[in-house]
């Protein structure tokens, strides 16, 4: 008997009783292993994430969690080759791994990148600016982000074995939430290896990792409020977890990625000679054959115009039967087999339910274990089946249309899918396009001659983009950069005084107390730097021989800065008035402290707003005051963000804005 697969549970390897069921190669039919979950303690599993995991998550920063997800990411990355050499056993080919293995081991690296440059060293994450609730300004609140003392439960689905893991688990590793992966059985072999290389490294802290291989069982009927669960598969198993008790009554939070019936539209400013023709071809087989097209992104509908239908078919048929078919482990071979003959059939039975409303018109339906052949289709006018039944493999549906409001209307007849694409050259085309098919997809790409050779295709999910989609896809947004990571927090709003808020924050706001010291803030390094320390400048008069000589020296001659007729004429100004950055400049000058220190560059400016025109004779002043510290663990210094107001003699707000700087953690020898 081969090996039965095991599960992770309380930080420990669990293998059941039993003897499991046999889990086969895809090409072969050989059995590759054997899976069971029975006896598995699945609240000592959960209890183990709550009150382990999920505290040690939850301590370090979103930087120290960011590092964590690189280090694995480097770690898997140095090891893919054992991956590879398992996956070909689910029926991918070399190029098929690198989607799933390479990609999901990219979205690790992208979400570690993402999580250090977009988000704090810090536990919570600010949602918007400060909103002032009372006159005086003593009542104010904020949205804060927080991490929630739950679990995040993930079943995935057998297509993608390691990135549908990896795409899930980071974001809600970023959050501070613990994982309990379930992945889907005919492939969970090669999930097992990758989270047991994972565990046996000691990365991740203990608990926030967990693996459930084989069924679930009541898992779901203990999560509470806390909790969420993201799903990827099939629309009727999902109707199933939306309706259970813990989702309609119990708050558990769930995300779902479902069927969906993607569409490609070839616009009709393309020729058959354009170069566009040749890309949506190419992009239509590229989506059929890659994975067998069992990809949740493949083409299901090709939209086309009515007059060059014919010539597209052509064209389909012909490089699909250039696609070399065979086992995977042959380097020429461009398509394997589907994941099981269990698989095979479900694809006949969709195809068979599509040929009520369409014929094939290449490819066969000769068996040959759980091989299939790529099939195009012709839909007949006005056909629903197309628009309704997904075959999930190497199966695509050829669609006329006339007019591209008709194009758009049958793209959302697919009642909602994770990715549409458009073929073409013309402006007005892509923009029609895409308002149309946007409240129905997740994402939409518009392919032409110029993005071509960057284009990541029609059916690559990015780790920065959102991948999910409205309705029949499930509602949910999985992926998407930081919104992934915001996603699994709880934002709530927080109403205190700005000293209280300045406090919870760790951010200072506007109204909180002010330091000012006979130490210019900047000579204190980073760990002398506290919340609130404030240098008041001294005043200056701006003159309009400064005016001038700023508009000679820059070139910006602008009007209202040189023509006092015109300036006086002017609704704004009134009169001669002093360049915005002018200002800017003059406010650095009065709080700079000009010798070396602990200061190491200003690296910009965020927010700026002039709000008081500067005339000549005016007097300015600045307040500038530590805002937020931001340590860098990779680094010996760190980011300080300032507050700067600069105000006038009737003690006006002139400008406003933040002066971001990079400080050193110590003071320099």
């Amino acid at each position: 008997m081969s090996t039965l697969l095991e599960s992770y549970t309380a930080g420990r390897w669990f293998r059941a009783a039993d003897e499991g069921e046999p889990l086969l190669d895809a090409t072969t039919g050989e059995e590759v292993a054997r899976i069971s979950s029975r006896g598995l303690d699945l609240s000592a599993m959960l209890a183990h994430a709550r009150d382990t995991g999920g505290p040690a998550l939850r301590a370090l920063t979103f930087h120290q969690r960011a590092a964590a997800l690189k280090a694995v990411a480097k770690h898997l990355l140095a090891g893919k080759d054992e991956f590879y050499a398992l996956s070909v056993r689910t029926g991918a080919t070399t190029r098929d791994t690198a989607v799933d293995v390479d990609g999901g081991i990219g979205t690790l690296f992208s979400f570690a990148s993402k999580g250090v440059r977009e988000l704090p060293n810090d536990t919570i994450v600010m949602d918007g600016a400060v909103e002032q609730l009372g006159k005086a300004g003593t009542f104010v609140g904020r949205h804060v982000y927080t991490s929630r003392p739950g679990v995040a439960v993930q079943i995935n689905a057998f297509n993608f074995p390691v990135w549908g893991m990896l795409e899930k688990l980071a974001p809600a590793f970023l959050a501070g939430l613990p994982s309990i992966v379930k992945p889907a059985s005919q492939t969970a072999y090669l999930t097992e290896l990758v989270v047991r290389r994972i565990i046996e490294s000691g990365l991740l802290p203990e608990g926030t990792l967990q693996l459930i291989s084989g069924s679930a069982g009541s898992l779901l009927d203990e999560l509470d409020l806390q909790d969420s669960v993201a799903f990827t598969g099939s629309a009727h198993t999902a109707g199933i977890l939306r309706r259970h008790v813990s989702v309609l009554d119990g708050g558990v939070r769930l995300g779902v990625e479902a069927d969906s019936l993607n569409c490609s539209i070839l616009g009709p400013d393309v020729h058959v000679d354009d170069p566009e023709f040749d890309l949506f071809i190419k992009g239509v087989v590229t989506e059929m054959t890659v994975k067998a097209g069992q990809k949740c992104t493949a083409i299901r509908r090709v939209i086309v115009p009515s007059q060059i239908a014919g010539r597209v078919e052509d064209a389909l048929a012909a490089r699909l039967s250039q696609i070399n078919i065979g086992d995977p482990r042959d380097p020429a071979v461009r398509m394997g087999p589907l994941a099981s003959i269990g698989q095979r059939d479900e694809v006949y039975k969709a195809v068979e339910s599509l040929r009520a409303g369409a014929e094939i018109v290449s490819g066969s339906l000769a068996e040959n274990g759980a091989f299939f052949h790529p099939l195009v289709l012709r839909a007949t006018p006005g056909a629903v089946e197309p628009h309704n039944v997904e075959p999930f493999g190497p199966v695509s549906t050829v669609i006329s249309y006339d007019g591209l409001d008709e194009a758009v209307a049958l793209a959302a007849r697919g009642r909602g899918s994770l990715v549409a694409s458009v073929a073409t050259h013309d402006a007005d085309v892509a923009r029609t396009v895409v308002l149309g098919l946007a409240p129905w997809h997740g994402r939409v790409l518009v392919l032409d001659r110029d993005d071509a050779k960057e284009s990541t295709g029609h059916g690559s999910p990015l780790p920065m983009l959102v991948h999910g989609g409205p309705g029949r896809a499930g509602g949910g947004e999985e992926l998407g950069g930081i919104r992934a990571v915001l996603h699994h927090l709880q934002r709530t709003a927080v109403q205190a005084s700005p000293d209280l808020l300045t406090a919870v924050t760790g951010q200072w706001t506007t109204g909180a107390a002010q330091r000012v010291e006979d130490v210019h803030p900047f000579r204190k390094s980073l760990a002398e730097l506290r919340i609130g320390d404030t240098i008041r400048s001294a005043p200056r008069t701006v003159s309009l021989a400064d005016i001038d000589h700023f508009a000679e020296f820059t070139g910006d001659t602008f009007y209202a800065h040189t023509d006092p007729e015109a300036a006086a004429r002017n609704p704004l100004f009134g009169g001669i008035v002093a360049h915005g950055y002018l200002v800017v400049s003059l406010a650095a000058g009065l709080f700079v402290d000009p010798a070396p220190g602990p200061v190491l560059a200003n690296y910009g400016v965020d927010g700026l707003r002039f709000l008081t025109p500067v005339k000549a004779g005016d007097t300015i002043a600045v307040t500038l005051t530590v805002k937020q510290i931001k340590p860098r663990n990779s680094a010996d210094y760190g980011e300080v963000h300032w507050d700067a107001v600069v105000t006038n003699q009737n003690q006006e707000k002139v400008a406003t804005y933040d002066v971001l700087t990079l400080v050193a953690k110590t003071q320099p020898s």
